[in-house]
């Protein structure tokens, strides 16, 4: 899957550490582990995608799904710094969409701290809505907002 010249495929094993690493650069809170990453790129009911620009990883999303349930949670979505604004992470959420119109999700959920206007902006444009307030929620101290986006209201 290709967008404005990014790469988009399932995650490997052999990806975990580059994640981890990728990870450590985004995020100075609620940072994924690289035992975690090893452990949710074997998960039946994890989907990770990666990014790259032919050359290097340069984002990652996670999405959890429960067994027998239609709801998704995109539990993480990163961009490494030098590749923002190029298209990483709305490549990856039309990875997430079309694996969500095959397996018939009826809805995404996902939290954002309420000060990444970027990732607001990017959820917004993607017809994600703000549904809850989540006061102290990231292990800062910050609010997060929970966002919802409903692909299929009859499942």
């Amino acid at each position: 899957m290709t967008n404005m010249g990014i790469m988009v495929r399932r995650g490997r094993p052999e990806d975990a550490k580059t994640l981890a690493t990728l990870e450590q650069r985004c995020f100075s809170y609620d940072q994924i582990g690289l035992r975690s990453f090893r452990h949710l790129l074997k998960q039946a009911r994890c989907f990770v995608w990666v990014a790259f620009d032919g050359v290097h990883i340069v984002g990652y999303c996670i999405v959890l799904k429960r067994k027998n349930s239609r709801k998704w949670r995109l539990y993480s979505l990163a961009t490494a710094p030098e590749a923002r604004g190029k298209g990483v992470a709305r490549a990856l959420m039309e990875a997430v969409e079309t694996q969500a119109v095959i397996d018939r999700a009826a809805l995404i959920r996902l939290e954002v701290k309420t000060d990444n206007q970027a990732a607001i902006d990017l959820y917004r444009k993607l017809d994600f809505e703000v549904i809850d307030l989540l006061p102290e929620y990231y292990d800062d101290g910050s609010d997060g907002y929970r966002l919802q986006r409903t692909l299929n209201p009859h499942l």
